[in-house]
């Protein structure tokens, strides 16, 4: 198979606890989500914008449509699971995390060194959403890269009975009754019928002979009155 299953239609036998990591990365997304909208409120408060919660709030609905419509398709509508589009978005997805919690570790490290200057009550409320969404993006990171790596081997692994047995593969649907073959018996060949022979040339019948003509002799007859 090898690369070739990254492009095929279907669900890749791969393992169901590959479910659950979905779920969780979709449950982080929720959280992130919350955290960088709460952030983002407060530096509205003070008419600037906070650049990593905005990419928190991006990366989380992004993960959030990601991996809840990838999950549905694989339950609910496995043919139309597209494997090269899946994992063009996971690719994507790894790559926004990665960005997102390091931006968001950055700007808490930078805002929580200035505590002895504006105190706690200016910085920690800044600071802590944003450090929360670094922590939490970078755990979300971790299990998109772990679902990224079975994904891939879950594709180009060769789709047999001991592969599928290995990985525990996601039913992807009814499966379709076995067909056996039907066994043929030969039947012995017919014998020809014999050529018949041909019956013997029937012999003429012979020329029926005339029946002779019966010419009955009468007496002649004596002249009357004379006795």
């Amino acid at each position: 198979m090898g690369l070739q299953g990254l492009i095929a239609v279907g669900v890749p036998p791969q393992p169901f606890w590959l479910l659950y990591i979905k779920g969780a990365i979709v449950l982080l997304s929720i959280i992130v989500l919350a955290l960088g909208a709460y952030t983002e409120s407060l530096f509205n408060d003070y008419l600037v914008s906070s650049g990593p919660a905005g990419m928190d709030i991006f990366i989380a609905i992004f993960s959030f449509l990601i991996y809840g419509a990838a999950a549905s398709l694989e339950i609910w509508a496995p043919q139309y699971f597209f494997r090269i589009s899946a994992l063009i978005s996971y690719i994507l997805n790894v790559i926004f995390w990665l960005v997102a919690w390091a931006w968001s570790a950055s700007a808490a490290a930078t805002w929580l060194n200035y505590t002895d200057i504006f105190g706690d009550k200016i910085v920690l409320p800044f600071g802590r959403p944003i450090a929360g969404c670094a922590g939490i993006g970078a755990l979300a990171w971790v299990l998109a890269i772990v679902h990224l790596a079975f994904f891939i081997r879950a594709c180009v692994i060769e789709n047999t009975g001991a592969g599928q047995a290995e990985l525990g593969q996601v039913k992807p649907g009814p499966v379709p009754p076995q067909q056996y073959p039907v066994q043929q018996q030969p039947y012995p060949a017919q014998q020809p019928y014999p050529v018949q022979q041909p019956y013997p040339a029937q012999q003429p019948y012979p020329a029926q002979q005339p029946y002779p003509v019966q010419q009955q002799q009468y007496p002649a007859q004596q002249p009357y009155g004379t006795q």
